[in-house]
């Protein structure tokens, strides 16, 4: 995600990072460059004079401009939804905390450095571990080493050969929770609203699944970027009889912006991914890290991400 204060004057024309101009600069050149040639051919190719007037464009930009912007809400909705999602997850990783280290008894009050032989400990570690585990499942990365640390060394080992690795830990805290519960160390109503955290945090996983397991349907996504292109491609023989030498200039704004929602929804469509314009998925399993492992009152905290070159993954 770009994290940087608005551009102003000059600088909103220069910036490159996070602007979709160096995704769509190829086909951008192949516009401009087939305007530049209808102009200096005004319009003639092969000898054959090609008259097209404004009227079918106009008639077809229209629909093209609403069904991009349409497209590109659509996309906007998954990627807002996968944001709230994340944000849930966040909140219910601090509930769970709080609930197992106020609603769970122990022998002794918790202590980080009991590490995890205490089951109030273990859980919300693993809580840390399933946001983890759940960023790298949906950015399909390999099992993260640093989750070592978080968990016994058996579990981790079954987290390596789980297919599903953030339903494996819910898994998990659920025998936790009915440990907790077998040995009398918390009541039944109690207990049934960890478990209701715990489900909470399953559905939020569950549905980040959904958004990235169904895109958008590939005949919409096609019919849009053919007929994009198409109109793009033949808009220079429209206009080189109205507006002479200028044609390029006006074909290469209009190309920018259709290319360009075109693009832009492409990124939107999967928010999850490594793209400057995805959500920071590394930068709130941090945050989460760090709140859960501050409740436990540890004192070596992660520092939080920064930025790096105005881009927060």
């Amino acid at each position: 995600m770009i994290i940087r204060d608005r551009p102003s004057g000059l600088k909103l024309f220069l910036l490159l990072r996070g602007s979709v101009l160096p995704r769509i600069l190829p086909t951008l050149v192949i516009n401009v460059a087939i305007a530049i040639l209808v102009t200096w051919s005004h319009g003639a190719m092969g000898g054959l004079k090609i008259t097209l007037t404004t009227i079918p464009f106009t008639l077809i930009g229209l629909p093209v401009a609403i069904f991009l912007g349409f497209r590109n809400n659509s996309a906007y909705d998954r990627f807002w939804e996968g944001r709230k999602l994340w944000g849930e997850l966040v909140l219910r990783s601090r509930n769970l905390a709080r609930q197992c280290l106020g609603l769970i008894d122990g022998p002794q009050p918790v202590n980080v450095s009991d590490g995890l032989g205490d089951l109030r400990v273990r859980m919300v570690l693993r809580a840390v571990a399933f946001s983890h585990a759940l960023r790298d499942m949906l950015r399909e990365r390999p099992l993260d080493p640093g989750l070592a640390r978080l968990l016994p060394p058996e579990e981790y080992e079954a987290l390596a050969h789980a297919p599903n690795r953030p339903d494996y830990l819910m898994q998990r805290m659920g025998q936790d929770l009915r440990a907790s519960l077998k040995e009398g160390r918390i009541e039944a109503c109690l207990a049934a609203n960890i478990d209701a955290t715990l489900s909470a945090m399953t559905g939020a996983a569950a549905s980040c699944e959904r958004i990235k397991n169904t895109p958008i349907p590939f005949s919409y996504t096609l019919l849009l970027h053919r007929t994009a292109y198409l109109y793009c491609f033949l808009l220079p023989f429209g206009l080189v009889d109205s507006i002479g030498f200028m044609t390029p200039l006006v074909c290469a704004i209009v190309a920018y912006t259709f290319f360009g929602l075109d693009a832009l929804g492409d990124e939107l469509e999967e928010p999850f991914g490594d793209e400057a314009n995805d959500l920071p998925l590394d930068a709130i399993c941090r945050a989460i890290e760090r709140e859960l492992r501050q409740a436990l009152g540890d004192p070596d905290l992660p520092p939080p991400l920064a930025a790096h070159n105005y881009c927060l993954t």
